[in-house]
């Protein structure tokens, strides 16, 4: 699966368009956020690219989840979204 990592100053619209076709392209994707800034700017990016794939007939669903990733030799937590069809 696709993982996608957006941070607090990533563009939700250029998120979108990748996260988009990443569906198109593979049916399914992960988004990963570490911290408030990331994960608003990965539910804004999910949100547009809700609308994005509209029209090629998928409905996106999002499941989010937590996740231990590591980050310079230190462990953190994040919040990772699995994309998916309906």
């Amino acid at each position: 699966m696709e993982v996608l990592k957006v941070s607090a100053n990533s563009r939700p619209k250029a998120v979108a368009g990748a996260l988009a076709a990443v569906l198109r392209e593979r049916g399914s994707a992960e988004v990963q956020a570490v911290g408030a800034g990331a994960v608003n700017q990965a539910v804004k990016a999910i949100a547009i690219a809700r609308g994005f794939v509209a029209p090629n007939g998928i409905d996106l669903v999002a499941i989010p989840a937590f996740t231990e990733i590591d980050i310079e030799g230190e462990e953190r937590t994040a919040i990772k979204f699995i994309l998916e069809p309906r």
